[in-house]
């Protein structure tokens, strides 16, 4: 049986979503009122898998595997036919974003001569990193291993994502290149890091529906902020109540429940401009559900 006609379900039961997201505070705060049925939907249940992003970002390239999943926009070409994206739900950096850290004072010029710990090559922060520099040699390593290895000296620099963006300092470690910050700076848009896509088998009226609940998740969220938060502190790796409330903050706002005309062409931008330079194979055509 495939996952489609699973989903379906049985006469008079409700048609269960298999939702795929990272186990990340700003994940799970937006996922909130879904995953603790503070939303529901009639004729659906929601069911959650929890996942890192470049696996996700993978099972999504390999088949259709989750009603809908988190996804790198630099992933997004790569499932494009199968999947479509939601206009909401969205992670985006206002002038922030990946960084390169390290344990030592470097210029932008030194990444060229050493090579840096990146969390995959398909999550959008690389993409990023590749059109800042294409000559930047990189090793993956698991995102949550990559400041270890960085103190444990087995990199000297490396891309941090997720909350390592706020807890890099406290680990030793300085900025060398704010992703986010130099992206403003050449485009004036924000830099668009992950998104929600649905797969667009479920029918136009499913789509709908599904996006619907989740902007309702989100909203939920924002409304219910203390006790949203208190869910999301579970997956808030590293992080104090002051300093996970600031990560949901950079990333779970206004711009979540909609990317709004000038995100959506921020997502353009570095899809097309990723295409040009060769670092995405396949030509981006990106849509998006109401």
């Amino acid at each position: 049986m495939s996952n489609t006609q699973a989903s379906k379900g049985r006469a008079g039961e409700p048609r269960t979503i298999s939702i795929a997201h990272s186990p990340d505070s700003d994940d799970a705060f937006m996922f909130y009122g879904l995953a603790t049925n503070k939303i529901r939907v009639p004729g659906f249940r929601f069911s959650h898998v929890l996942c890192d992003i470049e696996t996700l970002n993978r099972r999504a390239m390999d088949e259709a595997f989750f009603d809908v999943t988190a996804v790198s926009f630099h992933a997004y070409p790569y499932i494009q036919d199968n999947y479509t994206l939601m206009s909401c739900g969205g992670s985006v950096g206002e002038g922030y974003g990946p960084m390169v850290v390290s344990s030592r004072q470097l210029a932008t010029d030194d990444l060229t001569k050493i090579r840096l710990a990146v969390p995959g090559t398909l999550t959008t922060a690389y993409l990023a990193l590749k059109i800042f520099n294409p000559e930047i040699e990189t090793e993956v390593v698991p995102f949550d291993r990559i400041i270890p290895e960085i103190q444990a000296g087995k990199f000297d620099a490396g891309l941090i994502i997720h909350e390592g963006q706020l807890t890099y300092a406290t680990n030793g470690l300085r900025k060398v290149l704010d992703l986010g910050a130099w992206w403003k700076e050449q485009t004036g848009l924000v830099l668009p890091l992950g998104g929600n896509a649905v797969r667009r088998s479920l029918g136009p009226e499913v789509l709908h529906t599904v996006t619907q609940a989740l902007r309702d998740s989100i909203q939920h969220g924002l409304d219910n902020r203390e006790q949203a938060l208190e869910y999301a502190m579970q997956f808030a790796r590293d992080l104090d109540a002051n300093l996970a409330n600031r990560f949901v903050s950079m990333y779970v706002n206004e711009r979540t429940l909609s990317y709004g005309p000038d995100g959506q062409d921020a997502i353009r931008k570095l899809l097309e401009l990723g295409h040009e330079r060769g670092i995405i194979t396949i030509e981006p055509k990106v849509d998006f559900v109401d």
